[in-house]
């Protein structure tokens, strides 16, 4: 897809590096359909949003040798056709034009969910030449994009602005939440960290309401997940079961649509751990339902592997596995702990009154 990719770069947007359209698929096709509207076409953040995976990768495995062979050069082309697509404000900000949200409403100047995705790759590939001590003069630059784009921006009914001006409607009921990308599936709005921002994105999913299929109701389910509120993705997930699950639980969009699938089990795993803030944080959105359990196994970001056991509602202890050996941040309410790990050792988290403790 790269280097077909590159073409639709140069060729479409006069751009480096590479990207692809929403109609992008196995066999190395990149560009916009000719034949179809390009109000839900034309989606020239596709690359970008693809190449923050490979730095999920990275993040979770800490495998230094994939980032230096493979994926930064990748991550870098990316970053680099952002760059190159954005435009440059007369009043000194950059603004991704043309851009769309994707499948709801117009081409605009600057629409949330491809500020959102540029925000992303940037702050990945910014990352990525630090771990690799590369590319400083270029880093730069990405910082200094990064500081002049459009903020997020919140609109008169207090919900994140989807488009350029605010004409968002709450009675808008659209089963699309692109704009809420920052939220779920990047990390650049969390209530822990950005509180005014997540609370807009709330706002934002409490007027689209819960009607959704496949992806979308993957979407939704993790989003309210990321904004801690366990029971109403806990709601959503048995939406999903009921609503949206085959006799042979393959997701039905209609037709089938594994991402409904990867959705729902994504949720699931959001609502007992999350780590993209930069701490592990247990137990983010534990569900009234789910008073006592326990799972295994789960992968953190920085190479953790994490198992959890519960009752009635409250932590019991954690089993926190070190696989690349750095330090460990953990959340747990409002309760926080940072301990340095060994690599291959394990660790047991628990409650000692009212403080996190390693046993």
């Amino acid at each position: 897809m790269v280097k077909p990719g590159e073409k639709t770069a140069q060729a479409y947007f006069n751009a480096r590096g590479w990207t692809a359209s929403i109609s992008a698929n196995i066999f190395g096709f990149t560009a916009p359909l000719s034949s179809k509207s390009m109000a839900w076409n034309l989606n020239p953040t596709v690359g970008p949003w693809l190449a923050t995976h490979i730095w999920e990768y990275y993040d979770y495995t800490r495998d230094t040798k994939f980032l230096k062979e493979i994926g930064y050069d990748l991550i870098k082309s990316s970053a680099q056709f952002a760059v190159d697509h954005l435009w440059h404000k007369p009043d000194g900000t950059y603004t991704a034009a043309p851009s769309t949200s994707p499948e709801h409403g117009p081409v605009d100047e600057g629409v949330t969910f491809a500020h959102a995705v540029v925000r992303e790759i940037l702050l990945d590939a910014i990352q990525a030449s630090k771990v690799l001590g590369t590319d400083a003069k270029e880093r730069k630059q990405w910082e200094n994009v990064l500081t002049k784009l459009v903020p997020y921006r919140i609109g008169r009914y207090g919900q994140l602005l989807e488009w350029s001006t605010d004409i968002d409607d709450p009675k808008d009921e659209h089963r699309h939440v692109n704009h809420l990308f920052g939220l779920h599936p990047g990390h650049t709005i969390s209530p822990v960290t950005t509180p005014e921002l997540a609370q807009a994105a709330r706002v934002v999913l409490e007027h689209r309401g819960d009607g959704a299929t496949g992806w979308s109701m993957g979407w939704k389910l993790n989003q309210w997940a990321r904004l801690q509120d366990g029971n109403h993705a806990y709601k959503l997930y048995g939406n999903l079961l009921k609503n949206g699950t085959l006799d042979n639980l393959w997701d039905t969009h209609a037709p089938f649509q594994i991402d409904g699938n990867f959705g729902g089990t994504a949720g699931i795993t959001e609502m007992l751990l999350q780590s993209h803030m930069g701490f592990i944080q247990l137990l983010p959105a534990l569900p009234d339902a789910w008073a006592n359990g326990s799972i295994s196994g789960i992968c953190a970001k920085g190479n953790f592997e994490v198992s959890i056991s519960w009752k009635e509602g409250q932590l019991e202890k954690a089993i926190i596995h070190s696989k690349s050996g750095i330090p460990c941040n953990v959340r747990y309410g409002d309760k926080t702990l940072k301990f340095k790990t060994v690599k291959g050792k394990k660790y047991e988290i628990t409650l000692k009154g009212d403080k996190l403790a390693v046993l």
